[in-house]
């Protein structure tokens, strides 16, 4: 799976051209036919910033939030939910630790200092 995949499985349902998508790969560091790296947390925490920028994106897009009703859904239900989704993930992008903090972090800690 390269980055771009990795990418369309977090933004399922979203439909973006892979120009796009590979758009906001680039900008968060990653090459969108580079090969996804499960173990790597640098890795994964560009997907979710890229994700959040997707999703940013579609919030800022006047033409999307337009008064329509859908299957029980307004088009304020849509902007309430996206808006959560955002937060959802800056919280965790805040949260991720990149490869070079986690190879950084050491196994004990100083109970008692001088």
């Amino acid at each position: 799976m390269n980055n771009l995949q990795r990418l369309e499985l977090e933004t399922k349902g979203i439909k973006l051209e892979q120009d796009e998508l590979s758009i906001y790969l680039q900008e968060n560091d990653l090459q969108p036919f580079a090969e996804y790296n499960p173990s790597s947390a640098s890795n994964k925490k560009r997907i979710y910033q890229s994700t959040l920028s997707v999703l940013e994106s579609i919030a800022n897009d006047v033409t999307r939030m337009k008064s329509v009703k859908v299957d029980d859904m307004t088009v304020s239900d849509f902007s309430d939910s996206i808006q959560s989704r955002i937060d959802q993930l800056e919280r965790k992008v805040r949260n991720l630790k990149t490869d070079e903090q986690l190879k950084n972090e050491s196994s004990f800690f100083m109970l008692f200092a001088d």
